[in-house]
């Protein structure tokens, strides 16, 4: 029997511990590669669409295949009334940009009606900060009543949240909800709408809401430092196990030889 297999054989308990922290911190430290190539992919794939030609959201019926990622403007009027504020989002800060990402507030998504037609248009319109006292006072921003053109990226849904309990009843105004679901909107209004959301991205625009969005590969080198971190603690494990099974080998060997 080797040298290695006494320590197995030997310090069951402890090579079993050891296996799992190894186990654990490779399987970790993979995931964070993974999400880091998902985010890279996601970002190049976002960069080539909105290369292409701007899409015009007035000029006939888009599917999401069409739009998705892709730049498009619209034309109508806005329906304040049916706005729906999504809780628990943080602010938005783009790469390199200052600014406090740990403040939650809401996004503020739109119907917008489009000029000359029946159908709605869900938008993005951008963050806003939430009043930590009192949530259902709701930050006072500015939508205009004439018809207006907007310019944004397409996308199937505004990102979404962990969500527990049930949904609230859409007749509650103002509506704070936790996800958005384009297809329930649809059942609820029986109006006829786009099959995607447009996040606006007009960062100039004064009306009280923030949009300077986050290129899709934020976070990227965080997810690089996270699995350094995970690998580190699968090495340390072993380290752990090999020296302490070499400093008990030594110590029996200095027993036996006295």
């Amino acid at each position: 029997m080797n040298i290695f297999s006494g320590f197995i054989t030997s310090r069951i308990v402890a090579t079993v511990s050891a296996l799992v922290v190894i186990a654990i911190g490779c399987a970790a430290g993979i995931w964070q590669l993974n999400r880091a190539e998902q985010k890279i992919q996601l970002g190049n794939s976002l960069a080539a669409r909105q290369q292409m030609s701007i899409l015009n959201a007035n000029s006939g019926h888009l599917t999401l295949e069409d739009a998705k990622e892709r730049r498009i403007v619209a034309r109508g009027r806005f329906l304040p009334g049916e706005a729906i504020w999504l809780d628990n989002r943080p602010r938005p800060v783009p790469e390199g940009g200052q600014g406090n990402a740990a403040q939650s507030g809401f996004f503020v998504m739109m119907p917008l009606k489009l000029d000359g037609q029946k159908t709605i248009l869900w938008v993005n319109r951008g963050w806003a900060p939430r009043n930590n006292l009192n949530r259902i006072d709701l930050p006072a921003i500015n939508t205009e009543s004439q018809v207006i053109e907007i310019e944004g990226v397409a996308f199937a849904h505004p990102g979404k949240v962990f969500e527990l309990g049930q949904k609230g009843s859409p007749d509650i105004r103002p509506r704070i909800e936790q996800n958005f679901d384009l297809v329930a909107e649809a059942k609820n209004h029986q109006w006829e709408q786009l099959p995607f959301i447009v996040r606006e991205i007009d960062p100039n625009k004064k009306d009280g809401l923030v949009r300077e969005w986050p290129l899709p590969t934020n976070g990227v080198d965080r997810h690089y430092a996270y699995s350094f971190q995970w690998f580190a603690l699968a090495l340390c494990g072993f380290l752990f196990w090999l020296v302490s099974g070499f400093m008990g080998y030594r110590h029996l060997r200095k027993n036996f030889g006295d």
